[in-house]
Formats: C-alpha cells, structure tokens, sequence
C-alpha cells in the first residue's frame, strides 16, 4: 500500500486569475495603502455583511502584517486572498477558503460601492469558479451568505449554483439575520454544456 491518499500538502492556490475586464490577484505589501483606502471607502457598505470590518480601519502596520499572513497562508497551501483590480485600480476583494473539508473550496467576494450592479461580483464568482474547479483534488466550489443578504444570493444563482439547505448560524456582523445559505457547484455540472 502507498501512502497517495494521504496528501502531504493541499496544492496551490492560483496567484492570479485574468478575466476579460478583472484581474483577480494575491495582494502585495506594496498594495496596503490602497487596500487601506479601498476598505475605507466601503467600511458603511460593507458593515451589515463582513465581521471583520468591525477591526476596520486598520493602521497601516496592521495591514501590511495581514497581507503578508495571507501571503504565508497560500504559500503554505492555504486560502487565497485576492484583490480585485479593474484598469489596475481596487474594486474589491476575494477569495478562495478551505473551509469546506479536502475537495471543496469556499468563495468570498466584495465590490467596491460604486461598481455594484455592474455584474462584477458575478464575474468574480465566476473566475473564482473555474479557478477552483481546476485545482487537483477540488470537486465542488460553495458560496455562503446570510439570508438577509439578497444581493449575494443573486450571484450563486446567476451562475447556476444549487442551493443547499439553510442552515441556523451565528450573527456576526450587523445586517445578518443568523441563517446560512450554501449553494454549490459540483466540477461535472460546472464543465457541462449547459453551464453559464
């Protein structure tokens, strides 16, 4: 018997992701200010739905030492955490978590309160999709949101996402209503014809 069920370390995350109008990558240290100003701008809109805008804002020695947790945390095999950039400006934010056991990954997204209703997000999700259908091992991709959050239930079911069931959940940030609401995309529905 060999040991290649066991796998030693989760393969890599993408660094970057191009699509036809964004460009979905690692943030750099080189980025902090503008992460910083990007955040700032949308502390309000982002309140209701993102626990961790409540650390918000952040000196920016703070913010340097986050962006180079998540840089430790994808070379290690962990979650990836992207910026959104748009004509290289931030629009927003991303990410792909291992939240889901060895075969799923988990999408995070935000936009930028001026880019919202542009179909942005859905192209983030989207990308994020397709980048984490093709990592080895990954069979199934979930967005979680509150269900208060109606705007980011839209996106999952844009994209042909099935809804799975809702669940009690902690409220942790102030527009929650305290139930989770999962939807999923296996690989072979993903890679069928009729997708998208």
């Amino acid at each position: 018997m060999h040991s290649h069920h066991v796998a030693d370390r989760s393969p890599l995350l993408p660094e970057k992701i191009v699509g036809e109008r964004l460009v979905l990558r690692r943030w750099l240290v080189s980025d902090a200010q503008e992460l910083s100003r990007a955040v700032e701008r949308n502390i309000e809109h982002l309140r209701p739905w993102m626990p961790w805008v409540a650390d918000e804002p952040l000196p920016v020695d703070r913010r340097v030492a986050l962006i180079e947790e998540w840089e430790r945390a994808l070379l290690d095999g962990g979650d990836a955490v992207y910026g959104v950039f748009l004509e290289n400006a931030p629009i927003g934010g991303c990410g792909l978590h291992r939240r889901r056991g060895p075969h799923g990954l988990e999408i995070g997204y935000w936009i930028d309160r001026d880019h919202i209703n542009r179909g942005i997000g859905t192209e983030v999700a989207r990308l994020l999709t397709s980048a984490a259908l093709a990592v080895p091992g990954v069979t199934f991709v979930e967005i979680h949101h509150d269900k208060a959050n109606t705007a980011s239930g839209r996106i999952p079911e844009r994209l042909g996402y099935s809804p799975l069931r809702e669940e009690r959940d902690r409220i942790e940030a102030p527009g929650e209503m305290g139930v989770d609401c999962g939807w999923r995309m296996t690989a072979a529905d993903w890679s069928s014809p009729s997708a998208r």
